[in-house]
Order: structure tokens, then C-alpha cells, then sequence
């Protein structure tokens, strides 16, 4: 991150989402002086502790603004793509490096492809879970880059679809 984060501070951690900065501490391990990030996970409420030193090597990052939001809005309504016809043990090791990028764009793109298969055909269960896992990341960022409900959100996008179809 290009500055250093403060406790309230919300920052993106990948696969996991949106988290707060709870505290930042210095720690001692393996004998060494650290200083740590200690983040709370808002859809699990789990804690993660980042070494300060790290945080841009494990991704962590700000939430997209509010303007990147017509970017991702973009890629929802895309119909690029398309790796339907690839067997589901490609698409998902695809869609696991997306996923695992932590980049909201890419996050995007893996719904978008999941949500279009979804109204073609049933989903599997993997292909069910991993559509739910890129939902809950992409709706929780969007809303705190609008600053409104993940209900709001997750109806826009649903909006989006709607017309699509």
C-alpha cells in the first residue's frame, strides 16, 4: 500500500475481502521486532495479522473508488468471455487465480462468467460455491466504495443481469 494504514482504516485483503484495521502493534517474532496490521474481516469476523513490511507483497489494499465502480459495472455488463464450453476443472483453476489476484476487476469477470453459465444451466455445487465467494467479494467492496447496503448492490447487479437476459 502506498501509505501506511491506521486503525479504522478498511483495506482489502485477497480471498478474504473487505477488512478493518483494528490495531497496529509491534510484535516480536522469532526474536526479530515486527510491526503487524491487525484486521478483522467483515464477512467472517475473522482476524488477520499482516506484517507491515508485507502488506504489498500478500495484496493487501485499498477498496476501488467510488469512479472504479463504473469500471466493474462495465465488466458485469460485458459479454466477453465465454470459457463456458472449457471443462470445470480449467475454468475453475481460472477462476481461483482471479479470485486469488484479489483484484476486483478479475473478481468481476469470474461472476460475470459464473452468472451467465447460471442462466444457461444449473451450476454444480463447486461452481455454486465459487459464484459465492466472488459475490460476497465483489458486492462487499462495491458497497463501501458507494457507501451504501450490500443489499443495494447485490440489486443493482441483479438489475444488470435482469436486463441482459
Amino acid at each position: 500500500m502506498e501509505k501506511a494504514l491506521s486503525v479504522g482504516d478498511v483495506a482489502v485483503y485477497p480471498v478474504h475481502g473487505v477488512a478493518e484495521v483494528i490495531a497496529v502493534e509491534d510484535r516480536v517474532v522469532a526474536g526479530h521486532p515486527l510491526s503487524v496490521y491487525i484486521l478483522k474481516v467483515r464477512a467472517t469476523g475473522s482476524t488477520i495479522m499482516v506484517p507491515t513490511v508485507k502488506a504489498d507483497a500478500v495484496g493487501l489494499r485499498a477498496p476501488i473508488s467510488e469512479d472504479e465502480v463504473a469500471e466493474v459495472y462495465g465488466i458485469l455488463r460485458s459479454r466477453d468471455g465465454g470459457h463456458s464450453a472449457q471443462p470445470w476443472n480449467r475454468r475453475q483453476r481460472e477462476y481461483n487465480e482471479k479470485i486469488k489476484s484479489g483484484s476486483i476487476f478479475e473478481i468481476a469477470e469470474v461472476y460475470r462468467e459464473l452468472r451467465l453459465l447460471g442462466q444457461s444451466k444449473e451450476l454444480s455445487f463447486s461452481e455454486r460455491r465459487m459464484a459465492d465467494t466472488a459475490t460476497s467479494l465483489l458486492v462487499a467492496e462495491v458497497a463501501i466504495a458507494r457507501d451504501v447496503s450490500e443489499a443495494e448492490i447485490l440489486h443493482e447487479i441483479d438489475e444488470i443481469f435482469a436486463l441482459a437476459a
